[in-house]
């Protein structure tokens, strides 16, 4: 009597269902690069983010990490969820801030550069809060890449960002030149190498600074680096150097230096608005193309002035 394969219960052919909570965990893992900087963002501790991967690595059935030193590299099953836990964790909550807009006058969360935190969104929550006066709101202020990031995650409605992102929907709002700047009260010795006040490796600035400074052969010494914009402006407000920023961050402890100065011309950076075409929160889809046409209007009237 020949043998037969075993016949699957019921219980084999369900899918098992992914938890949003962890699939969020996962997303900040592969931003990040590690559980303890994950575990900073979902507030875990290391051992609580491990223990998570591992039920969705059960879950999932398929590895979806290895090790790089002390960093998580995704897998290529690990990259394929990735996709789709993105796009989960945006319907889930576009569906609550939908759910809860039936229930008050309704919330956008914007996220902006610290750059353009007192410049370019103030200005577009000012027409914002005329074009849609029962929209309430919530802002991010970060740096461009962990922006597009949080939006393309759902975590942000709208972002304002230097950077490009094909798979998202976007608009320049402003179009700014790129500048030497140091503080009022700094002076720079004559003969010597540009103490510079650089960004880390992620910053589009620090780029656009080596690159000129390279291409026109002039020496320069790095004096400060931080992570942080902030951080920047904290040793340009200080004297201790010279950096580059968008016009944007100008201001009156801060002067701008030119050709005349030794420095060479640096090009313009747009800021744009960018939304995630698959949103479906009906306020986010309605904010974007007000402020879209007010900004086709504007960049009109300009054009007649």
């Amino acid at each position: 009597m020949s043998s037969s394969a075993p016949v699957p219960s019921v219980s084999d052919l369900t899918p098992s269902t992914l938890d949003l909570d962890l699939l969020r965990t996962f997303v900040q893992v592969a931003s990040s690069g590690t559980f303890a900087g994950a575990g900073s963002q979902v507030h875990r501790s290391q051992s609580g983010v491990s223990q998570q991967m591992q039920r969705l690595e059960a879950i999932a059935g398929a590895p979806l990490f290895r090790k790089d030193g002390r960093n998580k590299l995704l897998t290529d099953n690990g990259h394929q969820l990735l996709r789709y836990a993105r796009e989960m964790l945006a319907l889930n909550d576009d569906a609550l801030a939908t759910l809860r807009m039936q229930t008050d006058a309704g919330w956008l969360r914007i996220g902006s550069p610290h750059d353009v935190a007192d410049t370019i969104l103030p200005q577009v929550l000012s027409r914002l809060a005329r074009l849609m006066p029962g929209l309430s709101f919530e802002t991010r202020i970060g740096r461009s890449p962990a922006l597009m990031t949080a939006l393309q995650a759902g975590e942000l409605d709208l972002a304002i960002s230097t950077r490009e992102a094909p798979s998202l929907e976007g608009f320049v709002l402003r179009r700014t030149p790129i500048v030497w700047m140091c503080a009022t009260h700094f002076s720079i010795a004559p003969h010597q190498p540009i103490p510079l006040i650089l960004g880390d490796e992620f910053s589009i600035f620090r780029r656009f600074a080596l690159d000129a400074l390279e291409r026109h052969q002039i020496p320069w010494r790095q004096i400060y680096r931080s992570s942080s914009p902030l951080g920047v402006k904290a040793a340009l407000r200080a004297g201790l150097g010279v950096t580059v920023r968008s016009m944007e961050m100008v201001s009156p402890e801060v002067r701008v230096l030119d050709e005349q100065d030794g420095f060479p011309t640096l090009p313009e950076i747009d800021y744009s608005l960018w939304m995630r075409p698959q949103s479906i929160n009906p306020h986010v889809r309605q904010a974007f193309a007000l402020l879209k046409e007010s900004q086709r209007f504007l960049v009109q009237a300009k054009s007649r002035d």
